[in-house]
């Protein structure tokens, strides 16, 4: 008589995570959610928008200082592997307040090893990514004029490229991170599982995700305009919200009630 052997779903590789569908400006009860999570957790709040608001700082000084841009490829890739680490951290804080705990920043720390492989090996995808972004960017510089004051059209090769490259890669580099930080921390599947997931996640929730993007993209600009003094308070409102985004489209057994 044959055996038959049952798949353990948990154990799938590469699997696609269901998900909800959200209104269009979910973004600002997300971001409402979090700016509670800082008034309920301000130390900690306090310590991890330091932490973040050195590197951005840093890299302005660095390049302020030394008078090239060199020390922004390093810069930025030490940004791409520590940042993602230290989010999660704050992913943590916000997973803590949610059960009714007390967060702790050792809790929080112990966090960034529930899923290391996956976690640091997302970490090391995006440091190649921006690797790549800089060499394609270093390229398409190729095609602007070797001459002083050029007209728009001599520039528009220049332009349209490099416009197309950075949307695209941006774009790329948003739906694979929107949610694969938080799948891999309270789920702790591997990393390919996490990307499929939040991809799905923001091709299902397009709209809502454009709202969220450019949520982000205006705190990091006004980050960035306070000579990154901001980022004190930006970098944990924008982790809280993004782990109520999480909270709030990926499905679970248990009820999120955060649609």
């Amino acid at each position: 008589m044959p055996t038959t052997h049952t798949i353990d779903k948990n154990n799938e590789f590469a699997r696609c995570l269901e998900c909800n569908k959200v209104s269009t400006f979910a973004a600002f009860h997300w971001l409402a959610l979090a700016f509670k999570d800082m008034t309920r957790a301000p130390i900690l709040s306090l310590i991890y928008g330091l932490i973040f608001t050195l590197i951005p700082i840093a890299i302005i000084y660095s390049v302020v200082f030394t008078g090239t841009y060199l020390v922004i490829l390093p810069a930025t890739v030490a940004f791409a592997l520590i940042g993602p680490a230290f989010a999660v951290g704050l992913y943590d804080v916000a997973w803590e307040l949610e059960k009714g705990h007390v967060p702790t920043l050792s809790h929080s720390l112990k966090s960034m090893f529930r899923n290391p492989v996956g976690e640091w090996g997302f970490a090391i995808l995006l440091m190649v990514i921006m690797i790549v972004w800089m060499r394609l960017a270093a390229l398409v510089h190729a095609l602007y004029p070797s001459y002083a004051n050029p007209t728009f059209e001599e520039l528009s090769a220049f332009l349209t490229l490099g416009s197309i490259i950075g949307a695209i890669l941006l774009i790329t580099v948003f739906a694979i991170s929107a949610f694969t930080p938080q799948i891999m921390m309270e789920r702790r599947v591997d990393i390919m599982t996490a990307v499929v997931s939040s991809i799905h996640a923001v091709k299902e929730n397009f709209a809502a995700m454009i709202v969220w993007s450019i949520c982000i993209f205006c705190l990091v600009a006004l980050g960035f305009l306070t000579g990154a003094a901001g980022f004190i308070v930006i970098m944990p409102l924008l982790s809280y919200a993004s782990w109520h985004a999480y909270i709030a489209i990926i499905k679970t057994k248990k009820p999120r009630g955060y649609e």
